[in-house]
C-alpha cells in the first residue's frame, strides 16, 4: 500500500483578485506516494466542480491512470467545495474567489509545506482541468506538463449560458436570501439543479442509447437516483460560489496577460495535453482546438466517446478510462 496523508493548511488573510480577503483562508488538501529526495516527481490533482479529494481517488492506483507508486500526487480542495474555505463554513466568503486565487494559494501550500517547487505535472477533468491551466500560465518556469482533461483555458460563451442557469435556478428559491446566501438548503431548487446538470453533462447520444436505463427503471428514476443524491449532499452556497469561479475562469484575466490569452497561451512553457470529449457540451473540440493554435508544445487528443463531459471522469466507463490511462502514461514518459 502506498503512503497517503491529509491536512489542512492554513493560509492566513488571503488577498483576492477582486480586492477583498478571505479571512482565515484554509486549503484542504490530500497526498498519495511518497515524494522523491529530488522532489521531482511531483503531480498536482486539483479538485472540480462539487467535487472533493475522496471523490476523485478513483483513478489514483497503481494500475490507475495517477500511480502513486511513482508520483507523489497532491490533490489541493478547491476553494468552495466545503473542505477548503467555503461559504459553509465561512460567514465572510466573498462574492468571487477566481481559478487564479485558488492557484496561488495552492502554489503556497506546494512551496510553504512541501518545499516543492517544481512540477512534474498538473492532472485535471472540467474545472480541475482549468485550474491545471491556470497552473501553467501562472507560473509557466515550475511546470513541465499539464494535462488538460474536458477544460479550456478560457470559459467558453455557451458553458456561461448552462453557469447562468445554475446560478438562476438558485436564486429563485424562496431560501435565497441574495448573493448566493440561503437561509436553509433549498432542496426543492437543488433538485432542479441536478436535473439541468443531468442534461448537460452527458451527451444526447449517449441518452438516445438508452444508457441512462442500464442503473434505472425510468428516466425521472435515473435522474433521482442518479444525479439528485450528488448535490442535495452539497451546500447551495458552495456550489453557487463555486459556479461563478467556473464563469469567470480565464488564464489570461491577471496582471500577467491583461486579459490577452494569446499572450498567456504563448507564455506556456509546459507540454499540454488537451483531453477534450468529442461529445463534451461544456468544453467543446473546437475550443480546444482554437488553443492548440497558440501553445509552443502541445497535442489535441480527443476522447472518442458518447459520454459527453463524462467522458473525463470515466468511473463507471473502462473503455475511456483507458483511453485516458493509455494517453496520460505516454505524455507523462515524455
Amino acid at each position: 500500500m502506498w503512503a497517503s496523508e491529509t491536512g489542512v493548511y492554513e493560509l492566513g488573510d488571503l488577498p483576492l483578485q477582486s480586492g477583498a480577503t478571505l479571512r482565515n483562508a484554509r486549503l484542504a488538501w490530500k497526498s498519495y506516494g511518497t515524494l522523491s529526495p529530488a522532489r521531482d516527481n511531483v503531480v498536482v490533482y486539483p479538485t472540480s466542480y462539487s467535487a472533493t479529494h475522496t471523490d476523485q481517488e478513483w483513478l489514483v492506483r497503481p494500475d490507475g491512470i495517477l500511480d502513486p507508486t511513482r508520483w507523489f500526487i497532491v490533490t489541493p480542495d478547491l476553494f468552495g467545495n466545503g473542505l477548503s474555505s467555503s461559504p459553509s463554513n465561512s460567514d465572510d466568503y466573498p462574492a468571487l474567489v477566481t481559478t487564479t486565487d485558488s492557484v496561488r494559494a495552492q502554489r503556497r501550500l506546494l512551496h510553504e509545506l512541501f518545499a516543492i517547487d517544481r512540477i512534474a505535472a498538473v492532472y485535471g477533468f472540467s474545472m480541475g482541468a482549468q485550474q491545471a491551466y491556470h497552473w501553467a500560465a501562472l507560473y509557466p518556469g515550475l511546470v513541465e506538463r499539464a494535462i488538460v482533461v474536458c477544460g479550456s483555458a478560457r470559459t467558453a460563451v455557451h458553458n456561461q449560458v448552462f453557469l447562468k442557469a445554475l446560478l438562476a435556478i438558485l436564486e429563485a428559491a424562496p431560501e435565497h436570501l441574495g448573493g448566493g446566501r440561503f437561509s436553509a438548503e433549498p432542496k426543492a431548487a437543488l433538485r432542479a439543479f441536478a436535473r439541468t446538470y443531468a442534461g448537460w453533462a452527458k451527451s444526447q447520444d449517449w441518452y438516445r442509447a438508452g444508457l441512462h436505463l442500464a442503473t434505472a427503471s425510468s428516466l425521472d428514476d435515473y435522474l433521482d437516483r442518479e444525479w439528485a443524491p450528488g448535490f442535495t449532499r452539497c451546500h447551495a452556497a458552495d456550489l453557487y460560489a463555486q459556479a461563478c469561479s467556473w464563469a469567470a475562469s480565464d488564464i489570461s484575466a491577471n496582471e500577467l496577460y491583461a486579459h490577452d490569452l494569446d499572450q498567456a497561451l504563448a507564455a506556456i512553457e509546459a507540454k499540454v495535453l488537451l483531453l477534450p470529449g468529442t461529445t463534451d457540451l461544456y468544453f467543446r473540440v473546437a475550443d480546444n482546438e482554437a488553443e492548440l493554435l497558440g501553445l509552443r508544445h502541445a497535442e489535441l487528443r480527443p476522447i472518442p466517446s458518447i459520454w459527453g463531459h463524462g467522458a473525463g471522469s470515466p468511473g463507471s466507463n473502462p473503455e475511456d478510462e483507458q483511453f485516458l490511462r493509455s494517453a496520460v502514461h505516454t505524455w507523462l514518459d515524455t
